[in-house]
């Protein structure tokens, strides 16, 4: 056997820096796996195709800084399901069921290795209810937890209630918040110059608009969703109020999207699992696919 130091595994975040001998003591130290997933898509004028990538990656990185005895971090699945936003140069999609079916994969394995934690976070709107559909097929296969959250909403009454300016819709894409979050981690590749969001009533000029669709990041959706070609109500690719973001605003987010990410990880490493129960009167005569 290896002999293996457990204070280099306590210390470690990155999942890839560690060697498959320590891959087991990390199992044996019950590590939350953390998955960053986000997309590589237009983003405006101002801002660079790896906004997604960027900020959900950021986070989870300085999360498992603060906390590496807590967490183990895998390097990030950065392209996602942009298929809406295909008229724009530069994006790049993947198919849902193809993506979904990635994401099960990568989770499997990290349950197959011991890791009964897992959590993914996501960088890209249209990525959620994807992944919310893979992190329950993992549960359901594995037996491991696996838990999915987008970062934004680690922080929405935060942004709403302290930091924000803008109104509804004003924080939907390439927009107040994630232009400030990207001033923040690398300004120097916001083009300044250009930023140029669609106004934040985009969708609330349609008659009905506001009761029913209006989209915010943090405010959430109208209870109808309609996902047209991102080209037909966006000239610049942006919707919102990318205007009004500044690196101090951006400051504050990360500093509190990543507080707030330690806290969750800390509280699911600790969450205890529910035991299923089987209430049919005659045992079923086969198996569900994939059962666990």
């Amino acid at each position: 056997m290896v002999d293996i130091d457990p204070n280099v595994v306590r210390r470690e975040h990155r999942y890839e820096h560690l060697t498959w001998p320590e891959i087991n003591e990390a199992v044996a130290q019950k590590k939350v796996v953390v998955l960053p997933v986000a997309a590589i898509e237009q983003h405006g004028h101002h801002l660079p195709l790896d906004v997604d990538a960027k900020l959900a990656t950021s986070v989870c990185l300085a999360a498992g800084e603060r906390s590496p005895a807590s967490m183990l971090v895998l390097p990030p699945v950065s392209y996602g399901y942009c298929h809406h936003v295909m008229d724009f140069p530069g994006t790049i999609n993947v198919q849902p069921t193809t993506f979904v079916n990635l994401l099960i994969d990568i989770a499997t394995s990290v349950a197959y290795h011991g890791f009964t934690r897992i959590v993914l976070v996501n960088g890209h709107g249209s990525n959620h209810p994807l992944i919310e559909q893979a992190a329950r097929q993992v549960t359901l296969r594995t037996g491991a937890l696996c838990l999915n959250i987008s970062w934004w909403q680690l922080i929405a009454d935060y942004w709403n209630e302290e930091v924000r300016e803008s109104g509804p819709g004003g924080s939907a894409h390439a927009c107040e918040l994630e232009t400030s979050m990207y001033l923040h981690l690398d300004g120097d590749r916001v083009r300044k110059d250009r930023i140029d969001g669609a106004p934040a009533s985009y969708l609330t000029d349609i008659e009905g608009g506001a009761e029913w669709q209006m989209a915010d990041l943090t405010l959430g959706s109208g209870p109808a969703t309609i996902v047209e070609w991102t080209s037909s109500t966006t000239e610049t690719g942006s919707f919102g109020a990318p205007e009004l973001a500044t690196a101090e605003k951006g400051r504050l987010v990360f500093e509190r999207t990543t507080e707030r990410l330690v806290e969750l990880v800390d509280w699911f490493r600790s969450r205890p699992a529910s035991a299923r129960r089987e209430h049919h009167s005659e045992p079923p005569r086969f198996p569900l696919p994939f059962e666990f």
